[in-house]
């Protein structure tokens, strides 16, 4: 039986990799000489093997490279120099990215309201208060 579940997943490709973060295969390859703290491990013939660890770092240099626009080299000294502050600022970035959508696909549900409905949904509320919330 085939494990469709990719959190149990214990190895990925290289191209499953490129293909999370929508890069070339080349350009991890080219992160991994100028990374030391990327390496995935390589079976025969050579053919990477991406552990959830080595894609969160590989996550941590998109985030800086792509994303924040750094050079290689500043990216590696960040990382180098204040690993932990980084990938804690990462985090706190990712975290608001995901309560900012969340409240963007609040307001769109909300937006989905006419007038009509808001002003019944307040009388439903103020007649539940008045009767105790019985």
């Amino acid at each position: 039986m085939l494990n469709k579940d990719k959190d149990l997943k214990l190895y990925y490709s290289i191209s499953e990799v490129a293909q999370i973060f929508d890069v070339n295969e080349s350009l991890l390859r080219f992160w991994e000489k100028e990374f030391p703290q990327l390496e995935p491990k390589k079976g025969g013939r050579g053919v990477r093997q991406y552990r959830k660890e080595d894609i969160e770092v590989v996550r941590l240099i998109y985030h800086l490279v792509k994303e924040r626009g750094m050079t290689i080299p500043g990216a590696r000294q960040r990382m180098k120099d204040n690993k932990e502050a980084t990938l804690q600022n990462f985090e706190v970035v990712e975290k608001l990215k995901c309560i900012r959508a969340e409240l963007l696909n609040m307001k769109i549900a909300l937006d989905g309201f006419t007038y009509e409905q808001v002003e019944k949904l307040e009388d439903n509320v103020k007649e539940e208060s008045r009767n105790g919330g019985q």
